[in-house]
């Protein structure tokens, strides 16, 4: 017991001094979009620079344009478009989808998400990692769906009217990936997305005419 309190008090001194120094609890911290992002997102802006406006976005008010292949547009108030959501751990999306438009089997790898109806009904569905399996629901204005980090998901328009609605995510930049991109909008050779998706040719061919692939 006595060579043990020597010991204790020797470790409580390297602990006390590997702890970092206190620092004074920010604010808020503005993204410098002029600078690179990090594991902790951007560096602050001066706070000297700083106004309202960093604290408002406009952004979110307008309809997106939906004359495209999908029929359906995303309007982001991500940090890169809202500064002020710099190391707050969270963003937000207007998505419009006009009638027969789907928004595409996607994930968000950084992200949960959640869903609000405003307006008109669209089939919303998600697929589990752990068994592949489906969640499907009809969501009508006012309803809200939970769409957890990194599942895929997606929406269709199955209505009459356009559909609006909003998101709210868990991280100021949740990152997106679309799966038909994924698969047939990049250089990725035909033989091989083939293999893996058990596709052929002339599947895989017309698909990548679609979406702007080569190989």
């Amino acid at each position: 017991m006595k060579m043990s309190l020597p010991i204790l008090f020797i470790f409580s001194l390297i602990l006390i001094s590997s702890s970092p120094p206190h620092t004074a609890a920010l604010d808020f911290c503005i993204a410098d979009l002029t600078l690179p992002t990090g594991p902790a997102g951007y560096p602050c802006k001066n706070a000297a620079n700083v106004t309202a406006d960093d604290f408002v976005y406009s952004g979110l008010g307008i309809a997106g344009n939906t004359s495209n292949l999908f029929k359906s547009a995303v309007t982001t108030a991500f940090v890169t478009e809202f500064p002020g959501l710099n190391g707050l751990g969270l963003s937000m999306a207007r998505g419009d989808i006009a009638p027969g438009g789907v928004i595409p089997m996607h994930t968000h790898p950084s992200a949960h998400e959640l869903l609000i109806i405003i307006q008109g009904s669209v089939v919303a569905g998600l697929i589990s990692s752990s068994d592949n399996q489906v969640y499907l629901k009809t969501l009508n204005k006012g309803d809200i769906m939970l769409l957890p980090k990194g599942l895929l998901h997606f929406q269709v328009n199955t209505g009459q009217v356009p559909v609006i609605e909003f998101v709210s995510f868990s991280d100021p930049d949740p990152g997106l990936q679309i799966l038909a991109n994924a698969l047939f909008a990049n250089s990725l050779p035909s033989e091989y997305i083939e293999k893996v998706t058990f596709l052929d040719d002339a599947q895989v061919k017309k698909l990548k005419a679609v979406f702007g692939g080569t190989g």
